[in-house]
């Protein structure tokens, strides 16, 4: 049976589950890439779905898969800004740190052990995270095939990755696994890296259509990560279920 799992790098993130909100460990690097995420996302779900209020709980009423939730960094925000959030992760200990983690939160978060191929039984969602997740899956055609499936017609959907690219095996891999040492060496694969015009190619194939394409880049003089044009490390894509 065809599977998005892949176990070796589901078993990488495991021995780092302890670690993920820990904002100076291992996943620190998430925890500074998280506000520009947060931003990004949350402005364009405002813009689709033509929200105008912005009090604290302007998502109530929206149904959001986060797939390959980890330690639940996304799904928390989502969820304390109203959203109904499922967290999804093939890691039994990610579910387990994040359950935990939500319970102390006192937020309501409906977290499951499970791949989005296996997710059975579910109405569809109006939103579907894919946050740094595609390039550790194992067939991403079935990957985007099952997001299809689980996401509402004309439902939103967010996949951040990294561009293969020379830029992003001198930064991503080079840069941030070897020198700064910002991530443990082996974290990424360059080779399954997607470049941009690759992704909008598999999401079309999977009856997806780009709403937008925003690069993310680190400005090391704030220390902090910001919206760029500049695709030739980290980005991420807006698209809709046709």
């Amino acid at each position: 049976m065809s599977t998005t799992i892949n176990k070796d790098e589901i078993q990488k993130f495991s021995r780092l589950a302890d670690e993920w909100w820990d904002v100076n460990g291992k996943f620190k690097p998430l925890h500074m890439f998280n506000p520009i995420r947060i931003e990004y996302i949350t402005a364009n779900i405002k813009k689709y779905y033509k929200i105008k209020k912005n009090d604290s709980t302007y998502l109530n009423g929206l149904n959001i898969l986060d797939i390959g939730c980890g330690g639940g960094l996304i799904s928390e925000p989502m969820a304390r800004l109203g959203a109904n959030v499922t967290g999804i992760d093939a890691s039994k200990k990610n579910i387990s740190v994040a359950r935990l983690h939500a319970q102390k939160s006192n937020l309501k978060i409906n977290y499951l052990e499970t791949s989005p191929e296996n997710l059975k039984n579910f109405d569809h969602f109006d939103i579907i995270l894919n946050l740094e997740v595609v390039e550790h899956v194992e067939d991403v055609g079935l990957y985007f095939q099952s997001c299809n499936k689980l996401l509402k017609k004309n439902g939103l959907m967010f996949t951040a990755t990294l561009n293969r690219s020379f830029t992003s095996y001198i930064k991503a891999i080079i840069g941030a696994e070897y020198i700064l040492r910002w991530l443990p060496i082996g974290t990424h694969d360059w080779n399954k890296f997607i470049k941009p015009e690759e992704l909008e190619k598999l999401l079309s194939d999977k009856n997806f259509s780009t709403l937008d394409i925003n690069g993310l880049k680190f400005n090391p003089f704030l220390n902090k990560w910001k919206n760029s044009k500049d695709l030739s490390v980290n980005y991420i894509v807006s698209s809709f279920k046709n």
